[in-house]
């Protein structure tokens, strides 16, 4: 049993990320994945497709909050490969030789994988802007969709940390994330779900990503949402906790 302490167990995590974040900055298709990858769809979503949805006012600031969503889950994928990759290589078994923190190793592609999306949603949310997005929100409601963001990120983090650490190998891990990419095109990112397809409709309505959506379009609106907030909070927390505790059990097994 490791006998490690806080602060060691602080100063692995930091290890653990700038390793994870070096080989994300070394991967170019991790890097278009991760944070252009979403600003070629705002590109595509806008100029190609956006006359075509009526949304009751300017496309891009329906758009936007659909996007940013977007930017969270397109760079999921890396992330699942590189633990299913750790595990695979033996990589882990390094570091219990070395004595480094269990938490630590889990810790740093979660951490990696939301500074990663930071990046994605910042290169979103400032093209958005090059491109006429003019939200009302106030300071308080762009902090609380920050918060959104930040709990969405943390939550897909963990749980595509799960799926990479169950997967066998690094190329299952990559297919094993795919649902939580296609999951926002079928939700009210694009286009509203009210104006799908009966059955489409009704999926698009009540699928976890639909909440998110909406409160981050409602704080960026400067029309907050309580139930959709609410939603929002309860699928991310149930996410985080899922992902956090199936990884830490597939780790214990595997490592």
């Amino acid at each position: 049993m490791s006998t490690i302490t806080m602060p060691a167990s602080l100063s692995d995590a930091s290890m653990m990320l700038g390793r994870n974040f070096t080989h994300i900055a070394r991967t170019p298709v991790t890097i278009f994945n991760a944070a252009l990858m979403p600003v070629v769809m705002m590109l595509i979503f806008v100029y190609v497709f956006g006359n075509a949805f009526d949304v009751g006012g300017h496309y891009i600031d329906y758009a936007t909050p659909g996007l940013i969503l977007l930017a969270i889950s397109y760079g999921l994928s890396g992330t699942a490969v590189s633990v299913s990759s750790d595990m695979a290589k033996g990589i882990i078994n390094r570091f219990k030789v070395m004595d480094v923190s269990r938490s630590a190793i889990l810790i740093g592609h979660v951490a990696a994988t939301m500074l990663t999306n930071l990046v994605a949603i910042a290169a979103v949310i400032g093209v958005a802007f090059a491109l006429g997005f003019r939200p009302p929100a106030s300071a308080t409601d762009w902090l609380a969709a920050v918060g959104i963001m930040v709990a969405t990120s943390f939550a897909a983090s963990w749980l595509t940390v799960a799926l990479g650490m169950a997967a066998k190998t690094p190329e299952s891990a990559g297919m094993s994330v795919v649902p939580l990419i296609m999951l926002p095109f079928v939700s009210s990112a694009i286009v509203p779900a009210d104006k799908m397809g009966q059955g489409i409709r009704q999926f698009a309505q009540y699928q976890p990503f639909t909440p998110i959506i909406e409160s981050l379009r409602g704080f960026l609106e400067g029309h907050p949402s309580g139930g959709y907030t609410a939603a929002a909070l309860a699928w991310c927390a149930g996410f985080a906790v899922v992902g956090f505790l199936w990884s830490r059990a597939t780790f214990n097994k595997r490592a």
